[in-house]
């Protein structure tokens, strides 16, 4: 009995049929390159420091009436604290000078009770600005993207499911248009809830429609064009969406504006609907065998070749049918050993480079005083990482390209810690090293793992990857804050009171 590949080995590789099908699958990818990552600039929190009204003090006074403090061995403006105005106010109406009269040390602060003063030299808002995350309600900052990719790891989950029992193309546009509409609903949100909500609904549709995508566009195309596609194809159409982030957020530098720019997109891709078609696989896993004929003669009519009078013969058809009522699900991957064991492992690797990658994209605006060409960089990184992918599954055994390139990252991240502070440029160089493995790692894994599986677990077995995978995404905002502490946890009671007390 002969598979798929050699049914349709008469369609060729890269007819106009291929063509249509890998460019605008590719396409359907760009919205998620920069809706992903629009949490960088979404989220990222200005300098701010409690705000002053305008009450009666001199000059002196109202220099100094935010304290200093030590941050990192650097003084700087307390974010969250400030001088009690009533006293301030008072000493300044008596003529005092500040450090010269009055040791500032021993007045009494007080919390922002006025609200918080945000600088626009870089974003002129973003949802830190405008719902004052910060301070004591500072933990909603990371939280918010964990919120994001609960969501994300929600339709990871699901979308596997149905996609392999409804079909990969219905799956594929719903959760377009579920990214779609709630990203541009966030636009009203009008509190910090309301805006968590919308972003965890707008996740569930943000990696389904990747690995939707991806199935799809794996299923259809044969050989080399197929190997292109996944390990190229739809990462560069990511990349790519990734690289224009920074151009939308430089331009658009509030977060409303920022948000519209990102939803609007999705409209272009409603017409794909009539330009790309199911999986014939898909369909002949389900028995649907005249459907699938419909769409490689179709095929062939693009290209330009004949069709054989019967396709799919009468041996595939008993066999289709055999499987026509079969579904997968998770606990499937779990009754056979060999099954069972691949996908364990599989899962293992699928968090740890989950956790490093968006661990990684969420720390660029970090990296560089611009965050701008921060995330540029970040994302400039991705395109040679998916190119090195691509010649690793052409030419290179599939295990030992996973291994090398995990050494490769993990050896780079953890020399960064050696470099010394003077030494940024390294530092930063080794960090997008390590990157660059981890992207690359990520994308021989979808490959990788799209391979390992029959046709009837392969999109569940993907799902479930990835919505393990998402476990490790939903930590990583929270591991960003242990580095801003940038120095050992106390060991003891007197080590942490002599600690100086660090406030973001």
């Amino acid at each position: 009995m002969r598979d798929y590949d050699d049914i349709t080995a008469f369609l060729g590789q890269w007819g106009r049929f291929q063509q249509i099908v890998y460019f605008f699958l590719c396409a359907s990818i760009l919205p998620n390159g920069f809706g992903a990552f629009s949490l960088v600039f979404l989220t990222d929190i200005p300098s701010h420091n409690c705000l002053v009204p305008d009450v009666n003090l001199t000059q002196d006074w109202r220099n100094a009436v935010i304290p200093i403090e030590v941050v990192n061995g650097k003084q700087e403006q307390s974010r969250c604290s400030r001088y009690r105005l009533d006293v301030v106010r008072n000493l300044s109406a008596q003529g005092y000078v500040p450090g010269r009269d009055v040791n500032l040390t021993d007045l009494e602060q007080e919390g922002c009770v006025d609200g918080w003063s945000y600088s626009t030299d870089i974003y002129e808002s973003t949802i830190v600005s405008e719902f004052d995350l910060v301070c004591s309600e500072q933990w909603k900052q990371p939280f918010t993207s964990t919120v994001y990719f609960l969501g994300v790891l929600l339709g990871s989950f699901f979308s596997g499911q149905l996609s392999d029992r409804f079909g990969r193309k219905p799956v594929l546009f719903a959760t377009m248009a579920i990214q779609t509409i709630f990203t541009f609903a966030e636009i009203f949100a009008s509190s910090w809830i309301v805006f968590s909500i919308l972003l965890f609904i707008n996740g569930l549709g943000q990696i389904s429609n990747y690995v939707s995508a991806f199935v799809l566009g794996s299923e259809i195309l044969t050989g080399n064009v197929r190997i292109l596609f996944s390990s190229v194809g739809v990462c560069l159409g990511f990349a790519f969406g990734y690289m224009m982030l920074p151009l939308f957020a430089y331009f658009l530098n509030d977060w409303k504006s920022l948000l519209m720019a990102v939803s609007v997109p999705g409209l272009i891709y409603l017409p794909l609907w009539w330009l790309i078609p199911e999986s014939p696989r898909w369909l002949l896993s389900q028995g649907r065998v005249e459907e699938a004929e419909a769409i490689v003669r179709d095929a062939a009519k693009k290209n330009k070749v004949e069709a054989p009078q019967q396709i799919f013969d009468d041996c595939n058809a008993d066999t289709t049918k055999t499987h026509s009522k079969e579904h997968s699900s998770v606990f499937d991957l779990l009754r056979k050993r060999n099954i069972r064991s691949t996908t364990l492992i599989l899962c293992l690797v699928w968090f740890t480079l989950s956790t490093g990658y968006f661990g990684l994209s969420l720390n660029t605006s970090r990296l560089h005083a611009n965050p701008y060409i921060s995330c540029f960089i970040s994302a400039a990184v991705e395109v040679p990482a998916y190119i090195s992918s691509w010649l690793a599954l052409r030419y290179l055994p599939r295990r030992l390209s996973v291994i090398c390139i995990l050494l490769l990252a993990g050896v780079s991240l953890y020399f960064i810690q050696l470099v010394p502070q003077n030494l940024s440029d390294l530092s930063v160089t080794l960090e997008m090293l390590g990157k660059f493995g981890i992207t690359t790692g990520t994308a021989l894994m979808f490959a990788y793992t799209a391979e390992l599986y029959p046709t009837v677990f392969r999109n569940t077995a993907t799902g479930t990857c990835t919505t393990v995978s998402r476990v490790g995404s939903c930590i990583a905002p929270f591991l960003l804050q242990l580095e801003s502490f940038g120095r050992p946890l106390p060991q003891t009671i007197q080590q942490m009171h002599q600690r100086e007390r660090w406030v973001p």
